[in-house]
């Protein structure tokens, strides 16, 4: 791999950090110590160029856009949350697959009634006001960070916009999903002012990371 300039990749912790790191590796990009024992906030990588981040899934957009990061993976919820300013999205991933999309208690349904206020809970405010703005609803958001579920139970909204994966704790929780707002997957993204300044080395990772997601689905 042809990297001729300093590169880091800021990565999203938890499901998608397990996910991720076997492409890296088919990509040629391992750490260089074992990221569950390690302590390092910026970890080398088997490249002597490339180094490794590993931040909450919110704030890997954030770094890329700003340019502290030159490159980043992230949900697509994320992304649709922080939106697209500054950064370009080169690769979908194809992993930790998931859906945005709103629920409520099962035994309850808005209707049709597109008048009346309805009151949402969720972290992805940004997403959530959008999507009630094309059904035309009057929406008031309470920004909330987790049990999205406990909401509606507790009377505190009548909806939550959340990524849902399986469903599980929905219907454990007397809970049904309504409305499909996107399929998640976990993209590359890239800083804008890298891919010119550092477009060769930039380049050279999106490609092997492309090969790699190549690979794997062949």
């Amino acid at each position: 791999m042809n990297i001729d300039h300093d590169i880091t990749i800021a990565l999203t912790k938890g499901r998608i950090l397990k996910e991720t790191l076997p492409l890296l590796a088919a990509a040629g990009i391992e750490p260089a110590e074992d990221l569950g024992f390690s302590r390092k906030l910026i970890v080398p990588t088997s490249l002597a160029r490339v180094s490794l981040v590993i931040l909450r899934g919110s704030d890997v957009p954030t770094y890329v856009r700003h340019g502290a990061a030159d490159l980043g993976i992230a949900g697509k919820d994320m992304l649709l949350e922080s939106g697209s300013a500054g950064i370009y999205e080169p690769l979908d991933l194809g992993i930790a697959r998931c859906r945005l999309m709103t629920a409520g208690p099962a035994s309850t349904s808005l209707g049709d009634n597109a008048s009346r206020r309805v009151r949402v809970a969720t972290k992805f405010v940004n997403v959530a006001r959008a999507h009630y703005a094309r059904k035309g609803m009057h929406a008031d958001l309470i920004k909330l960070y987790g049990s999205m579920e406990l909401a509606p139970l507790m009377g505190l909204a009548d909806e939550i916009v959340d990524i849902v994966d399986t469903g599980k704790t929905l219907a454990e929780n007397g809970m049904a999903p309504r409305e499909l707002i996107a399929e998640v997957s976990s993209r590359l993204i890239v800083n804008k002012a890298s891919m010119r300044t550092r477009h060769t080395s930039v380049q050279a990772v999106i490609e092997a990371l492309s090969n790699a997601v190549n690979t794997r689905e062949s």
